[in-house]
């Protein structure tokens, strides 16, 4: 979805959008994440951890250009930090995309519409705004992570048990 479309599906709902920053946005009706014992939070956070670190180890051997997927950086940050109880400021969200700033609030505003981040102001800092995972985002990525974390457990029993035969 390009910040255009967006525009227009964000003004066909508010006209009152029009040209400035809102904060409405497109989505379904609160979803409420489903509590996680600690033990599978943990699992998750280091699959996130993981994850992004593969992302930038890829880098040492193949040209970064190659990859582009900002979403994905901001939505494991994101989701790192949460599990952490951090608040990410928008500035640090936008270098953990590891894209020019301009295209990370871009694909920021984006996840905001659709309803996977929010932002909020720094009650002390009027310059400053922090980006979280709505809980729409966090379920998305509990989900996401835990589809993760099967396949690497079926990949490694797999090759265990090819292991085994030899």
């Amino acid at each position: 979805m390009t910040v255009r479309s967006m525009r227009a599906t964000i003004t066909s709902i508010d006209p009152s959008a029009n040209g400035r920053r809102s904060h409405a946005r497109l989505v379904e009706p609160t979803i409420v994440p489903e509590l996680l014992d600690a033990e599978t939070i943990r699992r998750h956070t280091a699959i996130a951890r993981e994850t992004y670190a593969m992302r930038r180890r890829r880098h040492k051997a193949l040209p970064a250009d190659l990859f582009g997927e900002p979403t994905w950086d901001i939505l494991l940050d994101l989701y790192i930090a949460a599990r952490e109880d951090r608040r990410v400021p928008t500035t640090s969200a936008c270098i953990g995309a590891h894209v020019p700033p301009t295209t990370a609030l871009r694909w920021l505003r984006i996840l905001e519409a659709r309803g996977l981040v929010e932002r909020e102001d720094d009650g002390r800092d009027g310059r400053r705004t922090f980006v979280r995972l709505s809980d729409r985002g966090l379920g998305a990525m509990d989900r996401t992570l835990e589809a993760i974390g099967r396949s690497i457990s079926a990949l490694s029993e797999s090759f265990a048990a090819s292991q085994n035969k030899i």
